[in-house]
Order: structure tokens, then sequence, then C-alpha cells
């Protein structure tokens, strides 16, 4: 009882006034579009649309679960996907389970979590409400209220414990009255009811499901610029740059008071004390430096790999299917090489360039100010010149070893036939000029690294203590300690030239790295049809709706799933188009069967189906809207094909992340059900029961192997358990046997609700 007292009290609030702080459904789209300008996350400038009023209804006549498992959860889940990434973002699905509640609050915004129905509260259980968390300026900190953004467009402050004990009420309050019997049995202190409460809780509860939270972030594709800035990164390299500039001002400070009291020749205890400080002073401020430079390395490798994995997953397919395996495996070199080139070289540039300019002034306050100046500023563009020379010969010398190492690759792993097909005389021509040509270019790449890394440091010190030199004879060194200033400020520039040659060298791999990735990088920012949220191609669920919508609906069924009208395609480097004036229609229901020679454009015809190309011309239609409005991830949910078997694979993972993987993950109970009877229905029974893990086992190049008619029906079960409009299978029953054909293309029939098989006559 006085456990639910607490609950009443904290949440008494929020639910005689929820619409102070919560947003009903039909909010949902401003709702979005509001979180994400509070949150600094800078949407496109569109007014966002509410949810279609067939989730709102189905919202209302069934009881949403945890997981989002009922119909109006998953349309609704698909809806809110769209929505975000329509307004230029991305939304994240995570499932709170009891025991992360508090420990995600804290860090989710900005985020849209869903409450729960409450017992007492019809409002919430007919119309249920959502929370929208936005950022605070101390998120992350234990025992801080969260910020959250009422339909009044303000930020309300509320307790992490009154939010926490909305989200939980409802699992808490089954085992609210066995705990307070149990105290009352055992006689539990009251100072200690609420921990051992908590405790008990945690126990039983933890791993149970609470709500789905939608967490907002940039897309991976947004500015970079704008990512770091939502990172924090300036703010970081900004902290960097000033422990660094502090600490080589206390090492200055520090060598001019050493430097000066030897010259003077009264080098006594309390110079030596003070020169001790000062070096003591720069401990915390290296360590500073080094935390810094720590979490930026992290936060910006993060956002890099993340970019550039959004990037390879943008490539059209011609940008990689003329690249061999040997060109594939080198991009992804280079790609792991950039991330630790481009921090290193950064954060070595960054402590180069403000010994530089230290190194400057102080040259300029010492003796032969200005002679030393000039000197040094002509000695570092010499220096930059030899830089460029070997990034000329860095570059050249890169490009024999790629070529090298993918024609090594090829030959070990790629077009074999070719070198089955040629005299084994003839293998190896070429090899030795390719090799001669690489020591040459590694020769004069090594001569000018010497040079480097030799000659501008040593150069330099002979030539800034000749500017001494001169400064001293013709009687214009100044005092003793005007001459310790320059001498340190030689010193110092020749430490920071003797990092110059490691700069140049790092920066030079860099911009080398760069350039094999830049194209994964660019493919990044490039647009994607992301398709209006409330389009009725976008959401349909299975459940009765009013006489209005099921007429809209049954107006919407009459457009043919996919129709083309006069389209044509043609292939870069091409002049004849594969697909020349082609039109077709695909209604509900029907069973294709698409026969033609090779070569004939029956796979190019298929990857414009199922939104992989675009036509060059013509019209593409799916059930009436075209590839803008429905938007290019909503277009591929519904048309779901199992490519031909060169272009398909089996992942290295389980036998459930392969046939699930355009579904969902992680799966649910259900979701493993569903795979495994489809698996057997298309013949795969004995393979499930010889694996020993069944379908956890491991598949792909280092687990199970799997034979040409058992990938063949793992691919057709990917594609069907997509549950998607359309099914298009390409040649996907060319490796089985006449019985598990007939077996598979019965279960097929009977099971794809609109389907286009292509095979050979």
């Amino acid at each position: 009882m006085e456990h639910q007292k607490l609950s009443q009290k904290l949440t008494g609030k929020i639910f005689s006034e929820p619409e102070a702080f919560s947003w009903p459904v039909s909010r949902l789209g401003e709702a979005l579009e509001i979180l994400a300008r509070k949150s600094s996350l800078k949407p496109l400038p569109i007014e966002m649309p509410g949810p279609p009023q067939s989730i709102i209804q189905q919202f209302q006549t069934e009881s949403q679960t945890a997981g989002g498992d009922s119909g109006a959860g998953k349309a609704l889940e698909q809806w809110i996907e769209s929505a975000v990434s329509y307004l230029g973002l991305e939304a994240e699905p995570i499932d709170i389970t009891y025991d992360m509640t508090g420990r995600l609050l804290q860090g989710a915004a900005p985020a849209l979590i869903p409450l729960p129905g409450q017992p007492g509260h019809p409002g919430f259980q007919e119309a249920p409400r959502f929370l929208a968390l936005v950022p605070g300026k101390r998120q992350g900190r234990k025992n801080q209220p969260l910020s959250i953004l009422g339909p009044d467009h303000k930020v309300h402050r509320i307790a992490l414990e009154t939010v926490q004990a909305i989200l939980c009420q409802g699992l808490e309050s089954y085992l609210a009255p066995e705990i307070d019997r149990l105290f009352a049995e055992v006689m539990v202190s009251r100072q200690r009811h609420a921990q051992a409460r908590a405790v008990i809780l945690s126990e039983h509860l933890g791993p149970v499901p609470v709500t789905r939270c939608w967490l907002l972030r940039l897309s991976p594709g947004a500015g970079f610029w704008q990512q770091m800035r939502q990172a924090r990164l300036p703010r970081s390299f900004c902290a960097l740059t000033g422990a660094y500039t502090v600490q080589y001002a206390l090492m200055v400070f520090a060598w001019w008071v050493i430097g000066r009291g030897a010259l003077q020749g009264n080098l006594d205890l309390g110079w030596l004390l003070a020169w001790a400080l000062l070096l003591f002073t720069m401990i915390p401020f290296q360590m500073a430096a080094t935390w810094f430079q720590g979490a930026l390395a992290i936060n910006a490798g993060g956002l890099l790999k993340q970019r550039l994995l959004y990037g390879a997953l943008q490539l059209e397919p011609e940008e990689i299917s003329h690249q061999g395996a040997g060109q594939l495996l080198g991009r992804v070199i280079e790609s792991e090489a950039l991330e630790s080139l481009a921090l290193n070289s950064g954060f070595t540039s960054i402590a180069m360039i403000i010994e530089l300019i230290a190194a400057t002034v102080v040259l300029g306050i010492g003796t032969g100010g200005r002679l030393n100046i000039l000197l040094f500023l002509v000695w570092v563009m010499i220096s930059l010149f030899w830089g460029w020379r070997y990034l000329t010969d860095r570059w050249e010398w890169t490009k024999m070893r790629l070529e090298m190492t993918h024609d090594l690759v090829e030959r070990m792993v790629g077009h074999r036939t070719r070198l089955a097909q040629e005299r084994r005389e003839h293998w190896h021509d070429g090899e030795d000029q390719a090799v001669e040509r690489y020591l040459e270019l590694s020769k004069a790449m090594d001569s000018r690294a010497v040079l480097l890394t030799t000659l501008i440091p040593s150069g330099w010190l002979v030539l800034g203590l000749a500017g001494l030199s001169v400064a001293f004879v013709s009687g214009q060194a100044g005092s003793v300690g005007v001459l310790a200033v320059g001498l340190a400020g030689v010193l110092l520039a020749q430490r920071a030239l003797g990092k110059l040659p490691a700069g140049l060298m790092s920066l030079a791999d860099t911009v080398i790295a760069w350039k094999q990735v830049a194209p994964l990088f660019h493919a990044a920012g490039r647009p994607r049809a992301c398709g209006l949220p409330s389009s009725s191609a976008l959401v349909h669920t299975h459940e009765p709706h009013s006489p209005k919508e099921n007429e809209q609906n049954e107006q919407h069924e009459q457009y043919p799933v996919i129709e083309m009208h006069n389209c044509a395609f043609r292939y870069r480097g091409r002049s004849e188009p594969v697909i020349y004036g082609c039109s077709l229609q695909i209604r509900a229901g029907d069973q294709l069967l698409l026969e033609g020679p090779s070569g004939g454009g029956k796979s190019t015809l298929a990857s414009l189906l199922i939104g992989l190309r675009a036509p060059e011309s013509g019209l593409l239609l799916m059930r009436g809207l075209d590839l803008s409005t429905v938007g290019t991830q909503t277009w591929r949910r519904r048309v779901a094909a199992a490519p031909q078997f060169h272009e398909n694979h089996v992942l290295t993972g389980t036998l459930a992340f392969n046939l699930l993987m355009g579904r969902r993950w992680p799966p649910q109970p259900g979701d493993l059900e569903e795979a495994e009877a489809v698996c057997r229905k298309l013949g795969l029974g004995s393979l499930l029961d010889r694996m020993p893990a069944g379908l956890m086992q491991m598949v792909g190049e280092t687990g199970w192997q799997l034979s040409h008619g058992e990938k063949s029906r793992i691919y057709i079960a990917r594609a069907l358990l997509q549950g998607a409009d359309l099914i298009i299978l390409d040649e996907s029953f060319a490796a089985l046997d006449p019985e598990s054909l007939h077996q598979a293309l019965a279960y097929v029939l009977e099971q794809a609700p609109t389907l286009l098989v292509i095979a050979h006559p």
C-alpha cells in the first residue's frame, strides 16, 4: 500500500494533467519536428503531418505491447522511422528493460518515449501519449531532472524518479502486494523498505521490457561538420589546442628562467626551484592534452567509420561491379589506415604548428630577431617544398604498390579462370618489370625521406646558429637575457622542425588514403528519396478501418503493385540501352514467369523493380506513386528479391541472422519460429536437424558449409520472411534437384502474395 501511495504521489501530477507534459498520437509529427529543433539537430524546414488516421484508430481499439509487436505498434514504428528520415534525421528504436530504465533516461535525449496505459486513467488507455525528451545542460549526470518538451512547446523539468515510476508502475503493481506482505512477515524496518524493494524488483523484473523508445540523431549522410558539432568535437579541439599552447608557453618560460640564470652566472637554488616549479606546472596540462586527444580520437574515429560504412551502403552497383576483390580489399585497408593516419597527423600538426608559432615569436624577441625570423621562414618554405616532392614520390609508389597488390589478390582469390586459360609460360609476364619499377620508386622515395628526416632539423641548427653568430659579431647581440632567448628560439625551432618530416610523411599517407576512400565519404552525402510519411503507400495494416478509409484502401488497391511505362536503362560507359521502351503491370496476386536468354536484361529489369537502380527515362510506379513519394526504404520493404547466385551471399554469422537480416534484428521468439517453419517447408529440415545449434548455428565461410541448393533455398526463405508485397526470384531454382524444386516452388506459390520468377527458357 505504501508503494502504491508513493507511485501515485510521484505520477499524480502528470496523470491528472497528461496534456501538459505528453503528446497524443495525432500530434506526433509536430512533436518530432519541434523535438529535433529544440535538440539543435536542424531538421529540414518542412511541416510534418501526423500519423494516418488508421494508426490512431488502431491504437484506440487494441492495447499496445511493450515491444511494439501489435499491428498498431509495427505500423507506428514504420511511420516514425519514415517521418524522421523525411526530416533528414535517423530514429533508432530501443527496447527499454526494467533494469536499464534509469540509465537510459539519463542519456537518451533527444528521444520519443510512449507512455504505457495506466490503470485508473482511461485517457492513457484509450489514447496513448508520448514523452519527448530534450537534451539538458547536464545530461548524463546522476540525480538530474529530465527536460521534457510539452505540447505547448515549452521545456518542463521533471524528476527522473517520476518518469521512471510512470514507466514501471504497471510492472511493479503485480509484485507490490507480495513485497508488502513479505516485509510485514519478516518485519523489515521502514527505513530499509525502499532499498529492499528496489533490490527485489530489480531481481525479478530486470530483463522484462517496459516500453520502446526512439532515439533521434543526425543521419550519417548529414554534413560532417554538423555531425562534429553535434558530438561537440570543436569544443574538444579548442580545449586540446589550449592545453598544448599553455604547455609550450610554460616550457618556453621555464627554459628562459634556467637559461638566464646560467648565462648570468647566478644559478642559485631559487632559480632552480622556479625552473622545477614551472616544469611541475606543465604536468596537469600534459595530462589534460592527453585526455582531450584520446576523447577526440575516439569520437572523431567513430564518426568517420560510421560515415564510411553508410557511404559504402549508398554506392551504386555500377560503382563497384567493375572492381575486383583486390581493389575492394585495398579500399578496406585504406579506410582502416585513414582513421589512424588522419588523427595522428592531426595531433602532430597541432603540436607542430604551435611549436612553429612559439619558435617564431621567441626568435623575434631574441638576438637577431628579424634576421632569424627571415631565415626560419625561408627554411620552412624549403622544407614544405621537399615535403611536396616527397608526397609526389609517395603517391607514385603507392599507386604501383596498390596495382601489384590488386593483381596478386586477383590471382589468388579473383578471376582464376583467366589463369586457367592462359599458358603456364605466360603466367608471370610483366611481374619482373613491375617489381623493377616498384624498386625504383621505393629508392627515390626513401632518398627523399632521408633528406626530410636528417637535413631539415640539422640544417636549421647550423643556419640558426649562423644567424646568432652574425648578430653577436656585429655587436647586436644585446643583453645576456636576450641572447639566451635567441638561443632558446633556435633550439625550439629545431624541435619543431624535427617533427615536421614525420608530420609531412603522415600527411602524405593521409592524402593517399583519402583518395582511396573519398568515394565512400562523398557517397554518404548523396540525397535519397525518403518518401512522404503520410503516404498511403507507407502504412498499411490488416485491421478493420472506418468506411471512409476502407473506400480509400479499395481505391488504393486498384493500382498495380508495380507498373512501368516506357522505361529505359543503360549502363555507364555503354551507348546501347539494356532496356528500352519497357512497359508492364504487376497486380496483387499475379504469379509471373519471365524467361529469356543470358544477357537479355532480365536481372537488370529485376534491379529496377526492387529499386536498386533507377530508370533513365520513363515512369516507374508502386501503387500509383513514384519513388520520391514512396521513399527508397519503403520501396525496398515492399519489394523483396533473391538475386542471382553470384550476387547473393551467406554472411558469416548465425543461420537466423542470414534468414532475418532483411526483417529485424534482434529477433523475437515468433520470428525464429516462423523462420524455422519456412526453412522446413522449403526442404531444409534435414539441414536444421544436422546443425547442433539449429538456427543459431554459425554459417558462412568460417562456419557450417552449405551446398548450392541449400544456399538457394536460404535465399528464397530470406525473401519470403521479409513480408513484402512482391517477391522476385532471379534464377533461384536453377541449383535445385527436381524433387526439391517441386517442393520449394509449391511453397513459394502458396506463400508469396505476388510473385515474379526469372529463369532461362
